[in-house]
């Protein structure tokens, strides 16, 4: 029996399901990605922490995926296990005043809708972007200059080794696009978040105005990551590009967006590679022609 297949069965034995050879372009947004080794779904912390510990014993390493919203995926796909968030972690719940506990399998959208739901402000900028709450939480998701930070107050984790944890306040370490899960390998399992009280109908109308803003102006209508670079000190990606007269710029199927530069769309059959050599393009033009050099936001994994 080799490794994968002991960390397969033991995943079995505790209700996950799992698939070998599990094409990732089926699990992220831009519809790219060849197959990972073992693809898992977990339900439940109590199995994450033993999956996590059976990974770190055998030396295979874990990939958790949310809902695929900033990733690219090589096209030789994954060498070890990939772990999704079940059913267990897509649970949400007041816990205190003006205050929420969510899983970090639910959607943003989900989440947005619950607070709204509860008279709840603050999460109104987090509409319409496509990811899941431990994966905003992972890379302190923002629009509108407002980000998840701003609203997290803790986060709990299993570790590498299979350990519960949990961070609060400073100790998350939140920037810009970034956290102390940056780095650090553990997976997150639920969000505390605080919270203000609101009146539905205008946190609705704001979220509103907020999506329509963001559907006029992104490629909601074809795969994507997301924008593609950080925001660079001082400028906008998509309008440095843009200005470099990058906009429709294609490398294979992959193309800089006629409808907003700063996102990179899979206009059909695109390959990761396609969309390296895309990025690539922009960086070394971007540089050569407006001196600033721009650092991807999309997380590259295989």
């Amino acid at each position: 029996m080799d490794f994968l297949e002991e960390l397969e069965k033991s995943a079995r034995s505790l209700g996950c399901e799992t698939y070998r050879n599990e094409p990732m372009s089926r699990h992220t947004t831009f519809r790219i990605g060849g197959p990972a080794d073992l693809f898992l779904i977990v339900n439940d912390k109590s199995a994450l922490r033993e999956v996590s510990r059976k990974s770190w014993d055998l030396g295979i390493k874990l990939y958790p995926l949310g809902n695929g919203s900033n990733l690219l995926v090589s096209d030789a796909g994954i060498r070890g296990s990939v772990v999704s968030l079940g059913k267990g972690f897509q649970r949400i719940e007041p816990c205190g005043e003006n205050e929420l506990e969510c899983g970090a399998g639910i959607s943003l959208a989900g989440l947005c809708n619950f607070a709204k739901n509860h008279s709840l402000t603050g999460l109104e900028f987090a509409w319409g972007i496509p990811g899941s709450a431990g994966g905003a939480a992972f890379m302190n998701a923002g629009a509108y200059d407002h980000s998840m930070s701003e609203v997290i107050t803790a986060c709990s984790h299993v570790t590498q080794t299979g350990e519960a944890g949990i961070l609060r306040g400073g100790d998350l370490q939140y920037g810009y696009r970034r956290s102390a899960y940056s780095g650090n390998g553990s997976i997150i399992t639920s969000l505390r978040l605080k919270l203000s009280p609101g009146d539905p109908e205008q946190i609705s109308s704001t979220m509103q105005e907020l999506y329509d803003r963001r559907k006029s102006k992104q490629p909601l209508e074809v795969p994507s990551a997301g924008s593609i670079f950080k925001r660079p000190p001082g400028h906008y990606a998509g309008t440095l590009i843009e200005q470099c007269g990058l906009k429709g710029r294609r490398v294979g199927g992959a193309m800089v967006s006629e409808k907003h530069a700063g996102f990179i769309v899979n206009s059909g059959g695109a390959t990761c590679g396609d969309v390296l050599r895309l990025i690539e393009l922009i960086q070394e033009t971007v540089y050569r022609e407006a001196g600033v050099r721009l650092e991807c936001e999309v997380k590259q994994i295989g």
